[in-house]
């Protein structure tokens, strides 16, 4: 029956690709049409007997792909380039996101029947990382300031591991909550947040420079260069798990060490984003559909809907306009970095791999509101996409003036691809 649901999968990916650039800058995305086509075809695979095997494995992918994922867009990260930019990145990580998750919180314990403040926390944090493969028309339209496209693409890139304390956070709080042995649960964070930085800091030190070491004796070929810098992340991940440390922040560290000690040798995880990593977010989407989607909808309620629709706008749009305060950028422009922070791969995995082990009744409901979010931007955003960002290009063109600051010069992030 695994082969079943691997044939079915494959030949729908093999079909977009045969077409992928003809459906580019339409309201077709590829999030959507496989999560939809999961959806569509779930109760034929679920009839085929494989339903356990798509639950166990959505986890277990969800792993492999937040590993790889974090720790390749990690080595695009130059500290160096980053201080650098101007302030639109900047303020977007280090101001709009904690404000985002504050306003979530609010919005969440206001709206959303039983939910405590920690529950509502711990939703806005899931929901705070964006996902630019949903955004994928707004970085590709040369019409849209680059100034604009950089700092939408260095916060997607970025955010989820920023984000990803706060959701470990919120979970143990939750946990503490429900649970006796509160200073087990504070001794256990505590952990998660330094062992995990530390060993990603080593493995990436240590392991990145004996690819320096072997590379400039020429004993590596520049393919395994990239596969050693990918079993780096999973080792990272393994001791600090092993050593009750965080093992996706160790991750997601160890590809910023290994990225900044050697740029010339980071092209293979580069090339992996934008290759085997969109393999295995389509596969994760696809899996949504059939798994986690149908259950969602079965459970969806008014209030969570109208969370979600929520988190998708003033909820995002309110902590934006307030962290660009004093950059003079004009009304659509706010409105346009505000609308595009669209919901996806990260707030899936970090659902998947916290819920599992929380024991509490709203975990079922913390999974519906994830799912309808997740699902309400992969529609709103992915249809929206290329028609607005098309407008909003057309609109700044016309502002040329030095008073305009959205088409001011940017240092361009040479490690970062954003169209």
């Amino acid at each position: 029956m695994i082969a079943e649901l691997f044939l079915i999968f494959a030949s729908a990916f093999f079909a977009f690709s045969l077409v992928s650039k003809r459906v580019q800058g339409t309201p077709i995305t590829p999030p959507l049409l496989f999560t939809v086509a999961g959806l569509v075809l779930g109760s034929t695979i679920l009839s085929m007997g494989v339903s356990s095997f798509s639950e166990s494995t959505i986890h277990t992918l969800a792993e492999i792909t937040l590993i790889l994922v974090l720790s390749a867009d990690a080595s695009r990260i130059s500290l160096k380039k980053l201080r650098q930019f101007k302030a639109v990145p900047v303020r977007l990580l280090i101001i709009a996101l904690p404000l985002i998750i504050a306003f979530g919180a609010v919005v969440g314990h206001l709206v959303l029947p039983g939910f405590g403040w920690v529950e509502a926390a711990l939703v806005a944090a899931i929901l705070a990382p964006t996902d630019a493969a949903l955004g994928t028309a707004v970085l590709a339209d040369k019409s849209v300031p680059l100034r604009i496209r950089q700092g939408l693409n260095v916060e997607s890139g970025l955010n989820d591991g920023i984000a990803l304390p706060a959701v470990l956070f919120f979970a143990c709080m939750l946990n503490m909550n429900h649970q006796t042995g509160d200073e087990n649960w504070l001794i256990f964070l505590s952990l998660q947040l330094t062992l995990g930085p530390l060993a990603g800091i080593l493995i990436g030190w240590l392991g990145g420079n004996l690819i320096g070491m072997a590379a400039s004796r020429e004993w590596i070929t520049p393919t395994f260069q990239g596969v050693a810098a990918l079993a780096l992340a999973v080792v990272a991940f393994a001791i600090a798990e092993m050593v009750g440390g965080n093992g996706f922040i160790a991750a997601f560290v160890a590809g910023i060490v290994y990225g900044n000690l050697h740029v010339t040798y980071s092209s293979f995880l580069h090339k992996f984003t934008e290759t085997e990593s969109e393999f295995l977010s389509l596969l994760t989407f696809f899996l949504f559909g059939i798994a986690i989607l149908p259950e969602a909808l079965a459970h969806a309620t008014w209030p969570i809907v109208g969370y979600a629709l929520l988190s998708l706008t003033i909820v995002r749009m309110v902590p934006v306009a307030l962290s660009m305060i004093g950059l003079r950028l004009r009304l659509p422009t706010l409105g346009f970095l505000g609308w595009f922070g669209p919901r996806g791969l990260a707030s899936l995995l970090f659902a998947l791999l916290v819920l599992e082990d929380l024991e509490v009744a709203q975990a079922a409901s913390i999974q519906s509101v994830v799912t309808i979010t997740v699902l309400a931007s992969i529609l709103l955003h992915g249809l929206s996409a290329s028609t607005l960002s098309a407008m909003y290009g057309a609109w700044s063109a016309r502002g040329t003036t030095p008073t305009c600051p959205e088409n001011n010069p940017v240092v361009v992030h040479e490690r970062i691809k954003f169209g």
